[in-house]
């Protein structure tokens, strides 16, 4: 590893910075906290000494033998010994990291072939990956996937409220108009205008974790942490044999964190599916509080139901007529040769607005755009 010792320590922290930035994209749950004790443990041992500064990643990094393996690849690709330009100074460009975003056969070669643009070849790489089924991944593609949720763009709906408020356009305020040129004598004066504010509208996240969706278990609930710290209003439960709210579980900021908490919290993972009974639970006990009440309900479920399919069918109903918009999302939808032929999913089509699918991070930015929009 090239010394760096005579170098600036804001350059030494702009390569450490980098460097956890790679780490972060191939899949490593990299914190903040975890960047500044990397950060204060490199400082101690000498950036110069590579074998000291590997290990201090590897301590301060790292949670898991799959992390630690990851680590490793992207140290070598990162700290390659011709990190340095002809003058000497670190070179703070990173065409070597996009190699750690590559397959590992890839990444081991330099790509398909000798002259390929190794960046161009990552968000290629990154591209396939976003339209993939998440029920099919490895678990170093999992890894990755988790990683690129931090980047999945997230804004919540809002709604008008009944509250006018002053706007240099929209309709003329004819009371304040008045009172100014009332001030002036009856002079004419500038014209007032005001416009409905906004506030935010509730989004109620519904997330089914059956066994017949544990292959989508883990995404969902990264998109739904996602979806919770983009802003207030936000609610999210977790569908089975049960009803549960994880709402508190999934505030946490560091979805690693996040998910350990949902998991703690639900008591029925990869269990049998009564989506009419626990719509019903909901409904009792929160749709008329209001928490459904003029909201945007997302229902993620495949529709395979134990229960009687007429209560489900009942559910649907009382839901669609107490929520401004309710969107059901099935990870099946937009497989080739899929059609809606459970009879769960025959039962509630009739009483929601939308029906999308949701098995890869493409789908799932559509969903995030059309909850946008609703």
């Amino acid at each position: 590893m090239t010394d760096f010792s005579a170098g600036s320590a804001h350059a030494a922290d702009e390569i450490l910075l980098g460097f956890t930035t790679a780490l972060r994209a191939a899949g490593v749950p990299v914190t903040q906290d975890r960047t500044r004790a990397y950060l204060d443990a490199v400082s101690l041992v000498g950036i110069a000494h590579r074998a000291a500064t590997r290990a201090a990643g590897r301590a301060t990094l790292c949670a898991t033998p799959e992390d630690l393996e990851r680590h490793d690849r992207v140290f070598e690709e990162w700290f390659r010994r011709d990190v340095t330009t002809p003058t000497g100074r670190p070179r703070t460009s990173r065409p070597q990291v996009s190699a750690a975003l590559l397959p590992d056969d890839q990444s081991a070669s330099g790509g398909p072939g000798e002259d390929d643009d190794p960046v161009r070849a990552a968000a290629s790489a990154a591209e396939v990956l976003r339209h993939r089924d998440v029920a099919t991944l490895d678990p170093a593609e999992r890894a990755r996937l988790a990683a690129m949720f931090a980047g999945l763009p997230v804004s919540l709906p809002t709604r008008p409220t009944a509250r006018r408020t002053p706007h240099r356009r929209g309709a003329v305020d004819a009371s304040r108009t008045l009172r100014a040129s009332l001030r002036r004598m009856g002079e004419p004066a500038e014209i007032h205008r005001r416009h409905r504010a906004t506030r935010p509208r509730r989004v109620v996240l519904l997330v089914d974790v059956s066994g017949s969706m544990s292959g989508y278990a883990d995404a969902l609930l990264r998109l739904a942490h996602r979806v919770v710290n983009a802003g207030p209003g936000v609610e999210v439960f977790s569908l089975g044999t049960r009803l549960t709210h994880l709402t508190r579980a999934l505030r946490r900021r560091d979805p690693e964190r996040a998910l350990a908490a949902a998991g703690d919290v639900v008591p029925d993972w990869s269990g049998g599916t009564r989506l009419g009974e626990t719509l019903q639970a909901f409904l009792d006990r929160h749709g008329r509080r209001g928490m459904a009440r003029g909201a945007v309900v997302v229902v993620f479920s495949d529709g395979w139901e134990r229960g009687e399919t007429d209560l489900l069918a009942e559910q649907v109903d009382r839901l669609h007529r107490l929520a401004h918009k309710v969107v059901w999302v099935n990870p099946h939808r937009g497989k080739d040769g899929y059609a809606p032929v459970q009879q769960g999913i025959v039962a509630v089509l009739p009483h929601v607005d939308a029906f999308l699918a949701g098995h890869s991070l493409a789908t799932f930015a559509e969903l995030v755009e059309e909850v946008r929009r609703a």
